[in-house]
């Protein structure tokens, strides 16, 4: 399997292009479809270049941008540029409250903010609305986007917006689950992570445990990532393959900052071939 230059267009806090880039053994994998039920920015997706793959998120917005440039990434683009071309502190923020009902638009809205924001953090007030600061990018689009390609490779796979148990469930034998949930530890001060609009709670962190268990015994080749806890190895250790890795923290604005911290990734039903 050979590294594809092609880069998630978005960025994404707990995004695992370090890890496609650190680990490739861990997607080295014969499977028949691949699933993804905690989309994000794709990097995983984008890495392995799957033939067929159903790809989901409960973030609306998110899915309304992949679909969108899916179906016209030439129109999302031009829109993009026009964002581009108006960027500053007072644009931003008009950009922030504004509302569009053309999909397209709500993309090109939706890569803007992304790119401009603090530190590319996605998060929503009490009534679903974005929130986060201006961030110190100036630019909007750059050299390296080749949205031409991310249609195409977009077209291969169905994106819809729904619970992640119910992506998991569909995932049959030697299918291929690739899973990077909300990070969750029990009995801690951040009992609850913020994602998107809904809550992520430790009932939801047994609810895919437990559907991850079910997909286990149905034969699918698992891999998934959460943080290094005693909480989580403790519920997945009688179960499944897990294995302790280091990576640069990216919350701090700060690159002098952000320190090494650890995460886990739990396998099943495959060997990695280094």
């Amino acid at each position: 399997m050979q590294n594809t230059k092609l880069s998630p267009f978005l960025k994404w806090a707990g995004g695992k292009r370090w890890l496609v880039n650190k680990h490739e053994e861990l997607f080295k994998v014969d499977y028949k479809k691949y699933y993804e039920p905690f989309l994000g920015s794709g990097a995983v997706f984008f890495f392995i270049e799957p033939n067929e793959a159903i790809l989901s998120d409960i973030n609306s917005e998110l899915v309304i941008t992949y679909n969108a440039i899916k179906e016209n990434w030439e129109l999302v683009y031009h829109f993009l540029l026009e964002h581009h071309k108006k960027h500053d502190k007072k644009y931003y923020y008009k950009q922030r409250l504004k509302r569009y009902r053309n999909k397209f638009k709500k993309a090109a809205r939706f890569i803007y903010l992304n790119r401009t924001c603090w530190n590319a953090l996605y998060r929503v007030n009490t009534k679903g609305l974005f929130n986060v600061p201006i961030g110190t990018k100036k630019r909007v689009v750059y050299e390296k986007d080749d949205f031409k390609e991310i249609s195409e490779k977009l077209n291969k796979a169905k994106i819809i917006c729904a619970d992640f148990e119910n992506i998991i469930d569909r995932a049959n034998k030697n299918d291929f689950l690739f899973v990077d949930p909300p990070y969750i530890t029990k009995n801690t001060k951040n009992g609850f992570i913020k994602y998107n609009d809904k809550i992520f709670t430790w009932e939801d962190e047994l609810r895919l445990f437990n559907s991850l268990k079910r997909a286990s015994k149905r034969g699918v080749k698992i891999l998934f990532t959460n943080t290094y806890h005693r909480s989580i190895t403790m519920l997945y250790k009688n179960d499944f393959i897990i294995t302790k890795v280091a990576r640069s923290s990216i919350l701090a604005s700060d690159p002098k900052h952000r320190k090494i911290t650890y995460e886990i990734v739990i396998r099943s039903n495959y060997d990695v071939q280094r």
